[in-house]
């Protein structure tokens, strides 16, 4: 996800096609999907950062779920989210939300703040807490047990929703955070490129590439794998177990 820095990113995405051309190994990756040697099913998240999204055209390609941003912190909520939500709905593509967790408000605020924007509605995908602020607030201190704000904030989604949110982390914030903790929950892994080698048994779905390219979206996005066929991810839509 990494929102904040997007600029650059998609400045580094033209650098690394461009370089990929030139034949320089590993860089080539934004024109190669690794995922998809091992995962047939296949999801953006999208924020504001992508601008209008033409969901109807998206949905052509071989892309299957999506994940919206909606809210930040205690009370940043993506301007875009209403719109994505309906146009993903209305272009027949299982959605979800996510929220951008911070160390500088409660877990509680973060979860009124969510919920006070996204619906609860049937058939949408559980809610993603995305955790990746390794700790700086432009006013006021650090919440004092981030791990408590966290667990905080998934009981309160998941009596909201019905449903038992996912943790979004990259393995920085996981070593840096969260070791030893949350060993029965749902993780979605980033690691760019090759397969997640952190809560290996745990991780659910896999956010592989940054740069990826889809009709329908204008410039660079995340690309996330699904673990497991597709049936196994109906189930998972619909919230029944998958095996």
């Amino acid at each position: 996800m990494l929102q904040p820095v997007y600029k650059r990113r998609a400045l580094l995405c033209g650098l690394a096609a461009l370089a990929g051309g030139a034949g320089l190994g590993v860089l080539a990756y934004p024109r190669v999907e690794w995922a998809r040697w091992w995962y047939d099913v296949i999801g953006v998240d999208v924020s504001n950062h992508q601008g209008d999204i033409d969901w109807s055209l998206l949905a052509r390609t071989d892309i299957a779920f999506a994940y919206l941003k909606a809210t930040e912190g205690g009370d940043f909520r993506d301007r875009r989210f209403q719109a994505n939500w309906d146009g993903a709905r209305k272009a027949g593509l299982p959605r979800g939300a996510y929220h951008f967790f911070t160390q500088c408000r409660s877990g509680a605020d973060q979860a009124r703040n969510f919920i006070g924007l996204v619906p609860r509605e049937p058939g949408a995908l559980p809610p993603v807490l995305d955790l990746e602020d390794m700790g700086t607030c432009r006013s006021g201190p650090l919440v004092v047990n981030l791990v408590e704000e966290i667990v905080t904030a998934l009981s309160m989604l998941e009596a909201h929703y019905g449903r038992r949110p996912l943790l979004y982390v990259s393995s920085e914030f996981d070593a840096a955070y969260l070791r030893g903790y949350f060993t029965t929950e749902t993780f979605w892994a980033r690691s760019l490129v090759l397969p997640p080698q952190f809560r290996t048994d745990q991780w659910l779905f896999w956010q592989y590439h940054n740069c990826g390219r889809r009709a329908g979206v204008n410039g660079p996005v995340d690309l996330n794998a699904f673990r497991g066929s597709k049936r196994q991810f109906d189930a998972f839509a619909t919230g029944t177990r998958h095996t």
